[in-house]
């Protein structure tokens, strides 16, 4: 049965305890972050990663990024982290930045589309970030919407393409931003921007420059 929580009126972050042991044992929930509604699951479990991928029709070779906590679960997930990536992570950790990096063996090649990278995002809004809390693992977590459609800003449009196929639904109105996030790749020391979102080009610079003129 799929279970719905109202956060509208009324945030009480210990009714997260149900739909994060959802996510940890494999089930499919949506959630808000504050940038788009995200469709998640345990970013560990190839089975429901692909029930995802399925849900969405979304192509197999679009990787899904991973939300994180805190850094101590970015580096369970990813490896070989310059001094750069810290630093763009350190400024931008936790909000609507996601970062490329190098993944480790224990992410789900279904995730990265069999690359050797993973795109990580720490998020600033609370239900996210407590349900991975409370979760203990990161989350695989794609826009709530089927691919090629706007990303889902409000559950009234996200239910009529996801209702009764996910495990739980977390309603908090509308997105705080609705924009999705940037997500920059480091590439020879430099910063690319794969996608623009509410963090500029001229933000980005600003930590590469600082960066290299303390390096």
């Amino acid at each position: 049965m799929q279970r719905y929580i109202d956060f509208r009126n009324n945030l009480d972050l210990e009714k997260l305890k149900e739909p994060s042991k959802i996510i940890k044992d494999g089930g499919i929930v949506i959630f808000p972050t504050e940038t788009v509604y995200g469709i998640g699951t345990n970013g560990f479990n190839e089975k429901s990663i692909k029930k995802i991928y399925e849900l969405k029709k979304r192509d197999f070779s679009k990787p899904i990024s991973l939300l994180v906590s805190n850094m101590k679960m970015v580096k369970m997930v990813a490896k070989d982290i310059s001094d750069l990536e810290y630093a763009l992570m350190e400024r931008f950790f936790p909000g609507p930045f996601t970062i490329i990096l190098k993944k480790r063996k224990v992410v789900p090649d279904i995730l990265t589309a069999n690359g050797d990278t993973v795109g990580v995002r720490m998020p600033s809004g609370e239900i996210a970030k407590k349900l991975i809390e409370y979760a203990g693992v990161p989350i695989a977590t794609p826009s709530a919407n089927i691919s090629g459609k706007p990303s889902g800003t409000n559950i009234n449009d996200i239910v009529k393409d996801f209702e009764g196929k996910v495990n739980c639904i977390i309603d908090s109105g509308e997105s705080k931003l609705g924009i999705a996030s940037t997500i920059v790749k480091v590439v020879n020391g430099v910063p690319n921007i794969l996608r623009e979102g509410s963090i500029t080009k001229e933000e980005i610079q600003k930590v590469s420059d600082k960066y290299r003129t303390n390096y």
